[in-house]
């Protein structure tokens, strides 16, 4: 059964939430000792992560973003914040979803398995690492990685998530609710100049790699994936 790690500071509702995943089959790993999460993770390898925003030295907005560095499991932050900054915060710095105390445990619970079907159920039968390619532009989900020619990159996880759907979808225009939807998975407003940031960081991204002008705005609409370098599949 997945591993589920759980931030948690608060020693009474670590307690409960670790009964209630094991309840329901999953294995738990507690953090303790909040000065050396990202060893724990790395050493543990969980399936996803519940992440407090408050907690002793960093927050949890510090540790998300280490763990990004090294894994796209997903991640739910779980905090008795309730602002919408706080949640757009959560996103921003590489956060899945987001639950504000207090809350109902079967909605923990029915979180965690929706983004463990999302995140590996429908590859879970695959052979083989996936690549998604478009012109010799070669982009690896399960390494965030995106390669042309000799050279690659690595990319964030929002990065990744844009640049996924952009060229499966190829040059068939993707509208921007639609990449929205996709990127932050989430009821919440998200503002469309959030959006803007990360369609300029790709575009940034490409640019290293020696790709110019491949994203093309499509007024009113959203964005499609253009050939403009030399080469083919």
């Amino acid at each position: 059964m997945e591993k589920i790690m759980i931030i948690e500071d608060n020693v009474d509702l670590r307690c409960l939430l670790t009964k209630h995943l094991e309840k329901y089959g999953f294995n738990t790993v507690v953090v303790e000792n909040f000065d050396v999460i990202l060893e724990k993770f790395l050493e543990e390898g969980p399936d996803l992560v519940l992440l407090d925003i408050n907690l002793p030295s960093f927050d949890g907005y510090y540790w998300c973003r280490q763990i990004r560095k090294h894994s796209t499991c997903p991640i739910i932050f779980i905090s008795a914040r309730e602002g919408t900054m706080d949640q757009i915060m959560a996103l921003e710095n590489g956060g899945d979803d987001y639950i504000t105390k207090p809350f109902s445990y079967e909605m923990v619970i029915a979180k965690i398995k929706s983004h463990l079907r999302r995140a590996y159920g429908e590859y879970a039968s695959s052979h083989g690492e996936r690549e998604i390619s478009f012109f010799g532009l070669t982009y690896l989900p399960e390494r965030m990685e995106l390669r042309f020619r000799s050279h690659s990159i690595e990319l964030s996880k929002k990065e990744a998530l844009l640049l996924e759907v952009l060229l499966k979808r190829g040059e068939k225009v993707t509208s921007r609710d639609r990449l929205i939807e996709k990127m932050w998975n989430t009821d919440m407003f998200v503002d469309e100049n959030t959006l803007n940031v990360y369609i300029t960081r790709v575009r940034k991204r490409l640019s290293e790699l020696g790709i110019h002008d491949a994203i093309e705005t499509v007024r009113g609409v959203g964005y499609r994936m253009r050939h403009t370098w030399e080469g083919t599949e």
